[in-house]
Order: structure tokens, then sequence, then C-alpha cells
């Protein structure tokens, strides 16, 4: 996956780059700044969301043939452990299943210091492209 595939898109908006695509393994990192900012100045749970859902998107796409299938996210949570004010975060997905109709993805999401701000898990749907 390429990073002008994020060309107009959420990820592009947040300020997300690709440091990471495999089938195994993706790693994304995000600024912590006035995109990902709520209102009292804090990193936004749902920017960790996003982050999540879109590198164990990545991560699916990399696992399945798209000249058949697509992916979509059926279902995320996430863990909000710890805030961020600055710097940057990096999100890493790692599959903990990969089958034929669905995935299941584990993202761990770190400040610059390695400490754990967000855990997640995204379940990713894989269904036939329509002819």
């Amino acid at each position: 996956m390429e990073q002008s595939m994020m060309k107009n898109t959420l990820m592009e908006t947040l300020g997300m780059e690709i440091v990471e695509a495999t089938e195994k393994s993706v790693k994304i990192r995000m600024p912590v700044d006035a995109r990902t900012h709520q209102p009292m100045g804090f990193l936004h749970g749902g920017a960790n969301v996003a982050l999540a859902e879109s590198a164990a998107s990545i991560g699916a796409y990399l696992n399945i043939d798209p000249q058949v299938q697509q992916v979509f996210g059926v279902e995320i949570n996430a863990n909000h452990i710890k805030s961020a004010r600055n710097g940057h975060v990096l999100g890493t997905a790692l599959p903990a299943h990969i089958g034929k109709n669905t995935m299941v993805w584990e993202i761990t999401i770190k400040n610059e210091s390695e400490e754990i701000i967000c855990l997640s898990r995204c379940t990713i749907g894989i269904v036939p492209l329509k002819k």
C-alpha cells in the first residue's frame, strides 16, 4: 500500500503516514496536533480509533486478492489508556486471526516515549466484489 493511495482520505486529513505495511504488520504514524485534538487539547479518542481501523484495514487488504474481494471494518473497540497533547503516536497492527470471511487485528498505539496510549481490536469483513 502506498502513501499516494491516502490522497483525499481521512488518513490524509489526520496527517497519518504509513511507516510499514506487510501482510503481518502495519505501522502508521499520526501527529498529535490541531487535526487530532479534542476541544480540551488532548488527542481525540476518535482519532485513535481512526488510526486503529486504518491500520487494520490496510493489513487486511494486503491479505486478500483485491481483484475479487474487498475489506470493510465490521467492529472496533478501543481502550484509551493514556492521553497525549503533542508529538506523534505510532499504531502497530498485528493479525490475531486471518480467516476466509473475517480477520481480527490487534492494534497498539504508543506515544514517542513508548507508553501505551490505546489498545484496540478491529474485526474486518471480507466480501466478494460485485460484478
